[in-house]
């Protein structure tokens, strides 16, 4: 499988001051994005904290074509969204979706481009042990993340290897010809995942 751009960009070194910027400020950044997308009601204020999460992407030094390649993976997704919504109401409204989700996926990457997979992965653990006391196994969910980061570059690079593969048969416009083949590598790279981690004694609960 060749390599893919994918909608969270990978860790970029630096020295910037988001690199600088405590973990657990930019986990707290990126929950006040989630929680403004259900909170905000005005597109023009969507707008200008898409704006702030774009200029703390840019400070990151991770650069414009990276935050533009984020954005744009889910452009297609967006329009379709943004579409609906106008009709259905109204093109403030319509506006107001869009941005939020733009604000979320560019605060994720500023997450992202700004901290080491371990490190995060270790901010995720230290974040989860106080929900032991409720059953929570924080390094199981560590490794669910992880497993998820790992899965996202192969689920899209698949998705392309499929699509260029039908456009070369004619069939781009097929779902068949797309869906189907990538469901079946999907599944299959799942069966592969987890016989690794059952080989390693992680695929079933503790007693």
């Amino acid at each position: 499988m060749r390599g893919h751009g994918v909608l969270i960009p990978n860790y970029v070194p630096g020295d910037s001051i988001v690199h600088r910027t405590p973990l657990w400020l930019k986990f707290l950044l990126v929950a006040g994005c989630g929680l403004a997308s259900f909170l905000v009601v005005d597109w023009l204020v969507s707008a200008a904290v898409l704006g702030v999460m774009c200029v703390l992407f840019l400070l990151s030094g991770a650069g414009l074509k990276r935050l533009a390649r984020s954005v744009w993976l889910v452009t297609p997704i967006l329009a379709v969204i943004g579409a609906f919504q106008w009709w259905q109401l109204g093109g403030p409204v319509a506006a107001r979706i869009v941005l939020n989700v733009l604000v979320c996926v560019v605060a994720a990457s500023v997450l992202t481009v700004t901290t080491p997979v371990q490190a995060l992965l270790d901010g995720v653990v230290a974040l989860s042990k106080p929900f032991k006391r409720f059953g929570a196994d924080p390094e199981r969910f560590a490794l669910t993340i992880a497993i998820m980061l790992r899965s996202l570059p192969f689920i899209a690079g698949a998705f392309s290897d499929v699509r260029d593969s039908a456009r070369a048969r004619g069939l781009e416009r097929n779902p068949r010809a797309l869906v189907l083949p990538v469901f079946i590598t999907t599944v299959a790279y799942a069966r592969q995942t987890g016989d690794a981690l059952a080989a390693r004694g992680l695929g079933d609960a503790e007693d």
